[in-house]
């Protein structure tokens, strides 16, 4: 898609298809500082920062940029810690072996300011407020993970690679622990970049539905929640800016604390009572919201009717309640 086209990222997730709007933020001020170079666009980020401390990453050369785990799972190929920005964004300039990387760090909270020179056009989020993170780094590599937010990924500086992979390929990414993560999300235990088919055979499934996305500055990517995504930053010098938004209510709780639950409550008992929680299941929450309570007098149908910051209050107490006996 062109960048002349109307950008409605609504509209777009919609359709439930990643689409790449090419040069739709080339007139960012930092786009333009990163087609000039590295120093330009670091000098620029350095104007708007206010001195806080972000979470840096460091991988030694034998990672290969791949942010993942050690190789027994018990921890993490790289380290964190609390750097000023500035002084990472020197050292990053310097183009040493490691790879370095700042990930998911919130524009209004240490760059206040850049949001407003980071704008999008259009106003396709509605009453939503997206939140606005940068990812700086030099040739990093986000392992494949999946987000519960839908995505605007605006390439600012040096170029990215996407690999997406829809929600029905879960068990053919074969997903690693759910904690540690190195991220705060479950990674694939997959190198996209050098496959292991022989460990990880189904993974041929995934590749042959797998959509690739190469990004150039100014170039911007929207693909829905709950995609799994693979990333690699191809230049010595990247940035990205994101917008992440789900127009689910803010007093839902995540889905992820269903499924932890699941894990305690339904996964080790009998196939045949499972099955039976799946109808369930299906009439309660996955099918017509307003079919189980319609039956029902208006004053009886409690947890049964839509929610509300109120009701929804009332059902996380009760869970608590239930959850500690």
């Amino acid at each position: 898609m062109q960048a002349d086209a109307a950008f409605d990222p609504a509209a777009l997730i919609a359709a439930q298809q990643p689409v790449v709007l090419r040069g739709l933020v080339r007139d960012w001020p930092l786009v333009q500082a990163g087609l000039t170079g590295p120093a330009a666009a670091a000098a620029y980020l350095k104007r708007f920062y206010n001195g806080k401390p972000v979470v840096g990453y460091t991988a030694p050369r034998e990672a290969g940029g791949r942010f993942f785990y050690n190789a027994a799972l018990t921890g993490m190929n790289f380290t964190a810690a609390r750097i000023p920005l500035d002084g990472w964004l020197d050292r990053l300039l310097a183009v040493g072996d490691e790879a370095l990387y700042v990930g998911s760090t919130d524009l209004d909270t240490y760059l206040p300011g850049l949001r407003g020179e980071t704008a999008l056009p259009g106003s396709g989020f509605g009453a939503t407020t997206p939140l606005a993170s940068i990812w700086i780094g030099n040739r990093t590599i986000a392992a494949t993970h999946w987000d519960q937010s839908n995505n605007v990924a605006c390439c600012a500086a040096g170029r990215r690679r996407f690999t997406l992979f829809p929600p029905d390929q879960v068990a053919n990414l074969y997903p690693g622990p759910l904690e540690p993560t190195p991220g705060g999300q479950v990674v694939s235990m997959v190198d996209v970049r050098a496959p292991d088919l022989a460990r990880y055979p189904r993974f041929a499934e995934a590749l042959q539905v797998a959509q690739v996305f190469d990004l150039d500055p100014g170039d911007v990517l929207v693909y829905p929640a709950l995609w799994w995504h693979h990333v690699e930053a191809l230049d010595d010098f990247n940035i990205l800016v994101n917008f992440w938004w789900n127009d689910a209510p803010r007093f839902l709780d995540t889905p992820m604390t269903t499924l932890l639950h699941g894990l305690l409550s339904l996964r080790d008992r009998s196939d045949s009572e499972k099955q039976a929680w799946r109808a369930l299941f299906d009439y309660y929450v996955f099918g017509e919201p307003t079919r189980a309570a319609e039956h029902l007098p208006e004053g009886a149908r409690g947890a049964l009717a839509p929610l509300d910051a109120t009701t929804a209050r009332r059902l996380r107490a009760h869970l608590l309640q239930r959850l500690n006996r």
